[in-house]
């Protein structure tokens, strides 16, 4: 028997409602995604490291006996980088999931990071997410920062991306800018400057992820599971060793990185990120006068941002951040 009308109409409504953040930002964003054996290989964990039939997607497990992750087949010289990520459900407290760039298995003492980390949760708890930027070795002077997430990431993935170029660093959720960070002279070595593999990993921080490690992580809980498909990589690949060469043959591809919507701030795109970081930043370095009572050269104190914060860098209205929760509004 056919459907009526109105019922055929409220089909199609909730079908296109059911369409993910994450597909929303892929498209929003113009990506093309990879297969996980055209871009990454296993890193760790043997069996705790499942990739899905059709080859799109991995899932990352912890449990009592090791973590997982996994590593890109390249080396870039910039570019961006994207996953949609879902994450552990219930309660998944001291469990860290990773995506992030680093070439420290390179550059031992001088290595470069950019790092997406989630830091647990404690069931009823808002969800938090952590950006880092470390260049040259210079983990001693972290670029840290933390906010709490608008939604449910363990509900239906979203979106995750790092943008690297030559100038400057963009952390996305779905198709929302949350961080830039510009390159400067006041920087000097701390900007990361050389190639990088990206990864993805799941593990044990019961030490310092939740509530700086009062929550550890409770195996009666495990496996603790986190899906990432839409894997994004584009960027120019590169020898770590031969980079003068490196250098000439990737100047075209930054270029194309450059010119891509992702690398574009648009007013929207600045007035969606200012909007996020008053709603939802927990923790800045460049207020955490207490470990760093001289300020960074390279932050950009804001007074009237700068009073929501005590000096230690954490914010001093949380509860008003997790009242207004609300999905991120795209630009």
């Amino acid at each position: 028997m056919a459907a009526a009308p109105g019922m055929a109409t409220a089909v199609l409504l909730v079908l296109s409602c059911m369409v993910t953040a994450a597909a929303a930002a892929a498209v929003a964003l113009n990506l093309t995604t990879l297969s996980f054996d055209d871009g990454f290989s296993h890193l760790f964990g043997n069996e705790n490291l499942i990739r899905s039939p059709d080859g799109r997607s991995a899932r990352l497990t912890l449990d009592r006996y090791s973590g997982s992750g996994f590593i890109s087949n390249d080396l870039y010289d910039h570019g961006f980088f994207s996953a949609s990520i879902k994450l552990p459900s219930d309660y998944s407290a001291g469990v860290v999931v990773a995506f992030y760039t680093s070439n420290g298995d390179v550059f031992r003492k001088t290595h470069d990071e950019l790092d997406l980390e989630f830091l647990g949760n404690i069931r009823g708890k808002d969800w938090r997410i952590q950006t880092n930027v470390y260049g040259n070795g210079s983990t001693s002077r972290g670029r840290e920062e933390r906010y709490f997430l608008p939604f449910d990431p363990t509900a239906e993935a979203h979106r995750y991306s790092i943008l690297w170029t030559p100038d400057r660093i963009i952390f996305y959720i779905d198709d929302t800018p949350i961080r830039e960070v510009v390159r400067s002279d006041a920087m000097a070595g701390d900007y990361p400057s050389k190639p990088m593999s990206i990864y993805a990993t799941i593990w044990d921080g019961s030490t310092w992820a939740t509530a700086n490690g009062r929550y550890k992580v409770n195996y009666k809980y495990a496996p603790f599971v986190a899906k990432l498909s839409d894997l994004v990589l584009r960027g120019c690949r590169v020898d770590p060793i031969q980079q003068v060469d490196s250098a000439r043959r990737c100047a075209e591809a930054n270029e194309d990185l450059l010119a891509a919507g992702f690398a574009l701030m648009t007013p929207a795109k600045r007035a969606a990120m200012r909007r996020f970081r008053e709603r939802y930043m927990t923790y800045s370095f460049c207020y955490d006068t207490n470990r760093y009572p001289v300020s960074f050269p390279d932050c950009d104190i804001i007074p009237s941002e700068q009073s929501r914060f005590f000096e230690s860098g954490e914010t001093k209205y949380p509860r008003d951040r997790r009242r207004a929760r609300r999905q991120i509004r795209r630009p």
